[in-house]
Protein backbone atom coordinates (compact mmCIF):
# COMPACT_ATOMS: atom_id res chain seq x y z
CA UNK A 1 0.00 0.00 0.00
CA UNK A 2 1.45 3.44 -0.89
CA UNK A 3 2.78 5.38 2.07
CA UNK A 4 0.47 8.31 1.39
CA UNK A 5 -2.63 6.10 1.52
CA UNK A 6 -1.41 4.42 4.71
CA UNK A 7 -0.88 7.85 6.27
CA UNK A 8 -4.42 8.96 5.48
CA UNK A 9 -5.92 5.69 6.71
CA UNK A 10 -4.07 5.99 10.01
CA UNK A 11 -5.02 9.66 10.33
CA UNK A 12 -8.68 8.85 9.65
CA UNK A 13 -8.69 6.02 12.20
CA UNK A 14 -7.14 8.30 14.83
CA UNK A 15 -9.68 11.05 14.06
CA UNK A 16 -12.58 8.59 14.37
CA UNK A 17 -11.23 7.27 17.68
CA UNK A 18 -10.75 10.77 19.10
CA UNK A 19 -14.20 11.95 18.00
CA UNK A 20 -15.83 8.84 19.42
CA UNK A 21 -13.95 9.22 22.71
CA UNK A 22 -15.08 12.84 23.03
CA UNK A 23 -18.65 11.88 22.15
CA UNK A 24 -18.55 8.94 24.54
CA UNK A 25 -17.42 11.19 27.38
CA UNK A 26 -20.58 13.31 27.43
CA UNK A 27 -23.40 11.99 29.60
CA UNK A 28 -26.79 12.13 27.94
CA UNK A 29 -29.70 12.50 30.37
CA UNK A 30 -33.13 11.71 28.96
CA UNK A 31 -36.66 11.67 30.37
CA UNK A 32 -39.25 9.06 29.42
CA UNK A 33 -42.87 9.06 30.50
CA UNK A 34 -44.50 5.68 31.10
CA UNK A 35 -48.28 5.82 31.42
CA UNK A 36 -50.60 3.23 32.91
CA UNK A 37 -54.18 3.12 34.11
CA UNK A 38 -52.98 0.63 36.75
CA UNK A 39 -50.67 3.08 38.49
CA UNK A 40 -52.08 4.23 41.86
CA UNK A 41 -52.78 7.97 41.89
CA UNK A 42 -50.32 8.56 44.74
CA UNK A 43 -47.44 7.47 42.47
CA UNK A 44 -48.32 9.77 39.57
CA UNK A 45 -45.09 11.62 38.73
CA UNK A 46 -42.71 9.19 40.48
CA UNK A 47 -39.22 9.65 39.02
CA UNK A 48 -36.90 6.64 38.62
CA UNK A 49 -33.37 7.30 37.37
CA UNK A 50 -31.89 4.21 35.70
CA UNK A 51 -28.17 3.41 35.81
CA UNK A 52 -26.83 0.36 34.04
CA UNK A 53 -23.70 -1.14 32.52
CA UNK A 54 -21.21 1.17 34.19
CA UNK A 55 -18.53 -1.54 34.08
CA UNK A 56 -16.52 0.45 36.63
CA UNK A 57 -16.04 3.44 34.32
CA UNK A 58 -15.10 6.52 36.36
CA UNK A 59 -16.84 9.84 35.85
CA UNK A 60 -14.62 12.37 37.57
CA UNK A 61 -12.87 11.90 40.93
CA UNK A 62 -14.91 9.52 43.10
CA UNK A 63 -17.56 9.41 40.33
CA UNK A 64 -18.44 13.02 41.18
CA UNK A 65 -19.68 13.90 37.68
CA UNK A 66 -22.04 10.93 37.57
CA UNK A 67 -23.41 11.58 41.06
CA UNK A 68 -24.06 15.22 40.17
CA UNK A 69 -25.78 14.21 36.93
CA UNK A 70 -28.06 11.84 38.84
CA UNK A 71 -28.85 14.53 41.42
CA UNK A 72 -29.84 16.89 38.60
CA UNK A 73 -32.56 14.39 37.60
CA UNK A 74 -34.23 14.80 41.03
CA UNK A 75 -35.13 11.10 41.28
CA UNK A 76 -37.50 9.69 43.86
CA UNK A 77 -35.57 6.44 43.57
CA UNK A 78 -32.51 5.16 41.73
CA UNK A 79 -32.48 1.80 39.94
CA UNK A 80 -29.21 0.07 39.02
CA UNK A 81 -29.90 -2.80 36.65
CA UNK A 82 -26.59 -4.63 36.69
CA UNK A 83 -23.03 -4.64 35.38
CA UNK A 84 -22.07 -1.86 37.76
CA UNK A 85 -18.82 -3.78 38.27
CA UNK A 86 -17.26 -6.21 35.82
CA UNK A 87 -14.38 -8.61 36.30
CA UNK A 88 -11.81 -5.80 35.85
CA UNK A 89 -13.39 -3.33 38.27
CA UNK A 90 -11.55 -2.53 41.50
CA UNK A 91 -14.41 -2.70 43.98
CA UNK A 92 -12.62 -0.33 46.39
CA UNK A 93 -13.40 2.49 43.95
CA UNK A 94 -17.19 2.03 44.21
CA UNK A 95 -18.11 3.18 47.76
CA UNK A 96 -18.00 6.92 46.92
CA UNK A 97 -20.40 6.33 44.02
CA UNK A 98 -22.86 4.24 46.01
CA UNK A 99 -22.72 6.54 49.02
CA UNK A 100 -23.33 9.50 46.74
CA UNK A 101 -26.33 7.82 45.12
CA UNK A 102 -27.94 6.71 48.38
CA UNK A 103 -27.61 10.27 49.69
CA UNK A 104 -29.75 11.41 46.74
CA UNK A 105 -32.55 8.84 46.87
CA UNK A 106 -33.27 5.23 47.87
CA UNK A 107 -31.11 3.08 45.60
CA UNK A 108 -31.92 -0.45 44.38
CA UNK A 109 -29.65 -2.92 42.59
CA UNK A 110 -29.87 -6.17 40.66
CA UNK A 111 -26.97 -8.15 39.23
CA UNK A 112 -25.93 -8.25 35.60
CA UNK A 113 -24.05 -10.98 33.83
CA UNK A 114 -20.64 -9.45 34.59
CA UNK A 115 -21.07 -9.39 38.37
CA UNK A 116 -21.24 -13.18 38.12
CA UNK A 117 -17.96 -13.41 36.22
CA UNK A 118 -16.16 -12.09 39.30
CA UNK A 119 -14.95 -14.47 42.00
CA UNK A 120 -16.07 -12.20 44.87
CA UNK A 121 -19.72 -11.70 43.90
CA UNK A 122 -21.25 -12.45 47.29
CA UNK A 123 -18.79 -10.18 49.11
CA UNK A 124 -19.43 -7.44 46.55
CA UNK A 125 -23.19 -7.60 47.09
CA UNK A 126 -22.78 -7.57 50.87
CA UNK A 127 -20.65 -4.45 50.53
CA UNK A 128 -23.31 -2.76 48.38
CA UNK A 129 -25.90 -3.53 51.05
CA UNK A 130 -23.64 -2.20 53.82
CA UNK A 131 -23.39 1.08 51.89
CA UNK A 132 -27.17 1.48 51.98
CA UNK A 133 -28.12 -0.01 48.62
CA UNK A 134 -31.09 -2.38 48.59
CA UNK A 135 -29.90 -5.45 46.68
CA UNK A 136 -32.88 -7.32 45.24
CA UNK A 137 -32.05 -11.00 44.85
CA UNK A 138 -35.20 -12.44 43.28
CA UNK A 139 -37.16 -10.48 45.84
CA UNK A 140 -39.38 -7.41 46.17
CA UNK A 141 -40.22 -4.48 48.38
CA UNK A 142 -43.46 -2.56 48.80
CA UNK A 143 -43.35 1.17 48.14
CA UNK A 144 -46.06 3.15 49.91
CA UNK A 145 -47.43 6.65 49.33
CA UNK A 146 -50.54 8.11 50.92
CA UNK A 147 -51.81 4.66 51.81
CA UNK A 148 -51.32 3.28 48.28
CA UNK A 149 -48.77 0.65 47.26
CA UNK A 150 -46.74 -0.51 44.28
CA UNK A 151 -44.23 -3.35 44.10
CA UNK A 152 -40.57 -2.84 43.23
CA UNK A 153 -39.00 -6.20 42.40
CA UNK A 154 -35.62 -7.38 41.21
CA UNK A 155 -34.47 -10.59 39.53
CA UNK A 156 -30.88 -11.83 39.41
CA UNK A 157 -29.21 -12.20 36.03
CA UNK A 158 -29.40 -15.70 34.49
CA UNK A 159 -25.61 -15.95 34.94
CA UNK A 160 -26.26 -16.49 38.66
CA UNK A 161 -26.99 -19.82 40.36
CA UNK A 162 -28.77 -22.53 38.39
CA UNK A 163 -31.26 -23.30 41.15
CA UNK A 164 -32.32 -19.71 41.77
CA UNK A 165 -35.86 -18.44 41.27
CA UNK A 166 -36.80 -17.30 37.79
CA UNK A 167 -38.66 -14.06 36.99
CA UNK A 168 -41.78 -16.23 36.60
CA UNK A 169 -41.28 -17.63 40.12
CA UNK A 170 -40.81 -14.15 41.51
CA UNK A 171 -43.89 -12.67 39.84
CA UNK A 172 -46.00 -15.67 40.87
CA UNK A 173 -44.90 -15.17 44.48
CA UNK A 174 -45.70 -11.45 44.36
CA UNK A 175 -49.20 -12.13 43.11
CA UNK A 176 -49.73 -14.74 45.80
CA UNK A 177 -48.41 -12.56 48.65
CA UNK A 178 -49.54 -9.03 47.74
CA UNK A 179 -53.30 -8.46 47.85
CA UNK A 180 -55.13 -7.41 44.72
CA UNK A 181 -53.35 -7.05 41.40
CA UNK A 182 -50.54 -4.63 42.26
CA UNK A 183 -48.57 -2.43 39.88
CA UNK A 184 -45.16 -4.13 39.55
CA UNK A 185 -41.93 -2.45 38.48
CA UNK A 186 -39.14 -4.99 37.93
CA UNK A 187 -35.38 -4.48 37.72
CA UNK A 188 -33.82 -6.99 35.33
CA UNK A 189 -30.50 -6.71 33.53
CA UNK A 190 -31.31 -8.25 30.16
CA UNK A 191 -32.88 -6.15 27.41
CA UNK A 192 -33.54 -9.09 25.06
CA UNK A 193 -36.45 -10.29 27.18
CA UNK A 194 -39.55 -8.75 25.61
CA UNK A 195 -41.05 -12.12 24.70
CA UNK A 196 -40.71 -13.23 28.34
CA UNK A 197 -42.86 -10.37 29.60
CA UNK A 198 -45.69 -11.04 27.13
CA UNK A 199 -46.91 -13.83 29.42
CA UNK A 200 -45.67 -12.65 32.84
CA UNK A 201 -46.95 -9.07 32.45
CA UNK A 202 -45.16 -6.90 35.00
CA UNK A 203 -46.12 -3.29 34.41
CA UNK A 204 -42.61 -1.92 33.97
CA UNK A 205 -39.21 -3.56 33.41
CA UNK A 206 -36.00 -1.52 33.82
CA UNK A 207 -33.10 -3.02 31.88
CA UNK A 208 -29.76 -2.48 30.17
CA UNK A 209 -27.25 -5.05 28.84
CA UNK A 210 -27.58 -4.14 25.15
CA UNK A 211 -25.28 -1.08 25.33
CA UNK A 212 -27.51 0.63 22.78
CA UNK A 213 -26.08 -1.57 20.08
CA UNK A 214 -22.42 -0.80 21.06
CA UNK A 215 -21.78 0.91 17.70
CA UNK A 216 -24.45 3.43 16.71
CA UNK A 217 -25.00 5.18 13.39
CA UNK A 218 -27.14 8.26 12.66
CA UNK A 219 -30.66 7.34 11.45
CA UNK A 220 -29.79 3.66 11.94
CA UNK A 221 -29.31 3.28 15.68
CA UNK A 222 -27.58 0.21 17.06
CA UNK A 223 -25.35 -1.52 14.54
CA UNK A 224 -23.64 -4.28 16.52
CA UNK A 225 -25.07 -6.01 19.58
CA UNK A 226 -23.22 -7.30 22.61
CA UNK A 227 -23.63 -10.83 21.21
CA UNK A 228 -22.13 -9.64 17.89
CA UNK A 229 -25.48 -9.67 16.10
CA UNK A 230 -26.16 -6.98 13.50
CA UNK A 231 -28.91 -4.43 14.11
CA UNK A 232 -29.86 -5.73 17.57
CA UNK A 233 -33.45 -5.34 18.72
CA UNK A 234 -34.75 -3.63 21.84
CA UNK A 235 -31.41 -2.08 22.76
CA UNK A 236 -32.46 1.49 23.62
CA UNK A 237 -35.78 3.11 24.44
CA UNK A 238 -39.29 2.01 25.40
CA UNK A 239 -40.94 -1.17 24.12
CA UNK A 240 -44.41 -2.49 24.88
CA UNK A 241 -45.96 -5.93 24.99
CA UNK A 242 -49.42 -6.27 26.49
CA UNK A 243 -49.47 -4.16 29.63
CA UNK A 244 -45.68 -4.29 30.05
CA UNK A 245 -43.34 -1.43 29.17
CA UNK A 246 -39.69 -2.43 28.82
CA UNK A 247 -37.38 0.56 29.42
CA UNK A 248 -33.85 -0.06 28.10
CA UNK A 249 -30.90 2.23 28.76
CA UNK A 250 -27.85 2.30 26.50
CA UNK A 251 -25.75 2.19 29.66
CA UNK A 252 -22.75 4.13 30.89
CA UNK A 253 -19.57 2.16 30.22
CA UNK A 254 -18.08 -0.68 28.25
CA UNK A 255 -16.93 -0.62 24.64
CA UNK A 256 -18.85 2.05 22.66
CA UNK A 257 -18.55 3.89 19.35
CA UNK A 258 -20.57 7.04 18.64
CA UNK A 259 -22.73 5.98 21.54
CA UNK A 260 -23.10 8.49 24.38
CA UNK A 261 -23.39 7.18 27.94
CA UNK A 262 -27.05 7.21 28.79
CA UNK A 263 -28.85 8.34 31.94
CA UNK A 264 -32.62 7.97 31.44
CA UNK A 265 -35.18 8.96 34.06
CA UNK A 266 -38.54 7.21 33.85
CA UNK A 267 -41.49 9.29 35.04
CA UNK A 268 -44.55 7.23 35.96
CA UNK A 269 -47.87 8.77 34.92
CA UNK A 270 -51.35 7.65 35.79
CA UNK A 271 -53.73 7.43 32.85
CA UNK A 272 -57.45 7.71 33.24
CA UNK A 273 -59.19 4.30 33.00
Amino acid sequence: MPKKRTYWLVLTAVAVAVCSALYHGVLEPETWEVTSTRLPAAFDGLRITLLTDLHGKAYGPDYRDLVEAVADQQPDLIAISGDLADERTDRTTLPPLLTGLTNIAPTYFVTGNHEWVRDDTEDLLKEFAALGVTVLRNDYVLLERDGQTIVLAGADDPNAYRDMDTPADLLTRIRAEVPGDPYVALLYHRNNSLSLWSSLQPDLVLAGHGHGGVIRLPLVGGLLGVDRQLFPKDCEGLYTTGRTTLAVSRGLGGVRLFNRPHLPTIVLKRAQP
